[in-house]
């Protein structure tokens, strides 16, 4: 099993964002799809700058996070934005949509799985399956998804969950997931997660930014796990610029 590492812009806390974007997609306002639904400004058309052949209509955030519902649901962080890790995994995928085939998977994807989607819609692929354990997240991938894409799937998975995880063990050929690395207390069943959904020789794509140990953490449960590792850092140039210039603005700011 091959496993990419690809660390992101250094975040020092694990609740604030303090990277916006790397300007790898193009986001434009549109209206709603849907007849009769007056909110408008709830979708975002995200077009790829690198690759404008290949774009997707997402829902944006629905609405203010309620303190009580990010405390007492599953990890809710996937509903509060993009995240850089997200935006590059997805430009990544488009760059090498050539080595995806047979079943895909993201796990974690929050309110858009935007990877997973341009998975969908720019790989030779069977079937791709759209993840989070987050029910309010899949609510908004399901109104996100096009009615032509009939083979994505939506599905509520938790990598604590046996049941959710024995019920797609060995069934995918990659794996992906962004910046699902920073909760200790499921660090290690997404480490089990991968390991039992993947096929024989299959491969996981785990984007991460360099959030304290969070990172070491995870390649040394992995590696106790039986999976080979393999961490890559400039594996495309524009975002290795942006992400020097972002450690040289820290640098000065300190």
């Amino acid at each position: 099993m091959f496993f990419l590492f690809s660390p992101q812009p250094l975040v020092k806390q694990v609740s604030v964002r303090r990277f916006a974007t790397f300007d790898l997609f193009m986001r434009k306002r549109v209206m709603s799809p849907e007849p009769g639904d007056n909110a408008g400004d709830r979708w975002v058309e995200y077009r790829s700058i690198a690759f404008p052949e290949y774009s997707a209509l997402l829902r944006d955030n629905l609405g203010p996070l309620r303190v009580d519902e990010v405390l007492n649901s599953f990890d809710n962080t996937g509903n509060v934005c993009v995240w850089p890790s997200e935006e590059v995994m997805a430009h990544y995928c488009l760059k090498k949509r050539h080595m995806f085939k047979g079943a895909v998977c993201e796990l974690g994807g929050g309110m858009t799985c935007l990877a997973g989607l341009m998975v969908a819609i720019c790989a030779d692929v069977k079937e791709v399956l759209l993840s989070d354990g987050n029910e309010k997240a899949i609510q908004s991938i399901l109104k996100s998804l096009p009615l032509s894409l009939f083979l994505s799937l939506s599905l509520v998975v938790r990598w604590d969950c046996e049941s959710d995880i024995l019920a797609l063990e060995g069934h995918f050929d990659i794996i992906m997931c962004a910046d699902c690395l920073f909760l200790d207390q499921y660090r290690a069943s997404l480490v089990d997660a991968l390991r039992r959904l993947l096929r024989p020789n299959g491969m996981a794509l785990v984007f991460a930014p360099l959030r304290g140990e969070t990172l070491g953490l995870f390649c040394q449960l992995a590696q106790q796990a039986g999976l080979c590792v393999h961490q890559h850092q400039q594996y495309d140039t524009q975002v290795w610029d942006v992400h020097l210039k972002v450690r040289i603005m820290s640098h000065v700011q300190e």
